[in-house]
């Protein structure tokens, strides 16, 4: 069995990695985010991404990148190597990055995923990158023939809804 921490890498460990992949056919897919309290809306989403492939990569925005996406000045709560580790626990995971930009742009260009998924705030054919439903890397992956893709959210749960609840049950 192989375990959690190896499903964990560094950039170029993983790009060697994504390579043996694609050699033997694989279709590599990419997502990212922070994935601070995980919920089951993260798990529907995750479970989803996955299926849609057959090697399944997340990036996880690293404790510093967090700290510039507006998210509250108490994200992220589980620092970045929990995090990391909690997804790659996930059976359907195959690896897992942590990086530090506050997008995966140079993930993406490094890995080239065969496909490419976020959540249902952004729209895959958004082409403007000022909108805030433009998907990172959305170029990369349509011009290497790839697919870009939405997940819809599961409505009624989210970090920041998790995160309310908590701060009003300690006021209690």
């Amino acid at each position: 069995m192989k375990s959690i921490q190896s499903k964990v890498f560094t950039l170029g460990p993983l790009q060697t990695q994504v390579g043996v992949w694609k050699q033997y056919d694989e279709k590599v897919v990419f997502t990212n985010g922070v994935f601070d309290l995980i919920h089951r809306g993260h798990i529907t989403y995750l479970e989803e991404a996955a299926r849609k492939g057959t090697k399944f990569v997340i990036g996880v925005n690293s404790d510093a990148s967090v700290k510039t996406l507006a998210k509250g000045v108490a994200r992220p709560i589980k620092d970045e190597e929990s995090r990391a580790i909690i997804l790659a626990a996930m059976q359907f995971v195959d690896a897992v990055i942590i990086f530090d930009n506050t997008t995966p742009i140079h993930l993406i260009e490094a890995l080239i995923p065969k496909v490419l998924i976020k959540g249902g705030d952004y729209h895959p054919n958004e082409s403007d990158a000022s909108s805030k439903k433009y998907i990172v890397g959305r170029e990369v992956v349509l011009d290497n023939g790839g697919e870009v893709l939405v997940i819809p959210f599961l409505e009624g749960f989210s970090t920041t809804a998790l995160e309310n609840k908590i701060i009003e049950l300690n006021k209690s």
